[in-house]
């Protein structure tokens, strides 16, 4: 990895009402915006120490004194748009600004760990590109060595097809797909796991 290495977080200002709405519908805003909470301090902790240039793409405004440390991370705004539109947009500056590998992830992964990203990358040196397959038929990684507009345009976002689409767009080079890998969408999606049960019972 080196510094022409990209790792872009797209995240949502942790605001009440506004985060997690799949899972508000079974514990509440406040407990789905504390498990949001959680998970934007585990994104942090295992990207921060991986040896690339990371941006940090906010929803709606750029945050100031938040946990996104200005030493680790830059900050940006995520254009209007659908998810496609945002992420294209996203790509698109990053190879205008020179990097020649970037990577993107949400920040609603609590199975993501800095080797997945670091093995991101490296598949990167072999593959046009790599992609991380959700339990939702979605993903939750998505790499590329240049910009394929087509992986953004007519998908049926936060559906289930959204993966086996993308890797149709990636056929015309080579793909890597990395573990599958459960996001936290839902309340199903935290049942079986002891951190987020503490949060539900205030038992932290």
């Amino acid at each position: 990895m080196s510094k022409e290495d990209l790792l872009i977080i797209f995240t949502k200002n942790p605001v009440l009402g506004k985060v997690k709405t799949r899972l508000a519908k079974g514990i509440g805003d406040n407990k789905a915006l504390e498990v949001y909470q959680f998970l934007l301090k585990h994104t942090k902790k295992v990207t921060e120490q991986l040896d690339v240039d990371k941006q940090v793409y906010y929803a709606w405004n750029i945050g100031e004194n938040d946990i996104w440390e200005d030493h680790y991370f830059q900050k940006r705004l995520q254009v209007e748009g659908d998810l496609g539109a945002k992420m294209e947009a996203a790509f698109k500056a990053g190879f205008s600004e020179g990097y020649r590998k970037i990577v993107i992830i949400g920040s609603d992964l609590y199975d993501l760990d800095e080797s997945d990203l670091a093995a991101a990358f490296t598949e990167l040196e072999t593959h046009d590109h790599v992609i991380g397959p959700a339990e939702d038929g979605g993903y939750y990684l998505l790499g590329m060595k240049s910009l394929n507009s087509a992986l953004f345009i007519n998908k049926a976002w936060s559906t289930s097809s959204v993966f086996e689409q993308s890797l149709q767009d990636m056929q015309a080079g080579t793909y890597k797909v990395l573990p599958l890998k459960n996001d936290i969408d839902t309340e199903e999606d935290i049942r079986n796991i002891p951190v987020f049960q503490k949060i539900i019972n205030n038992d932290r």
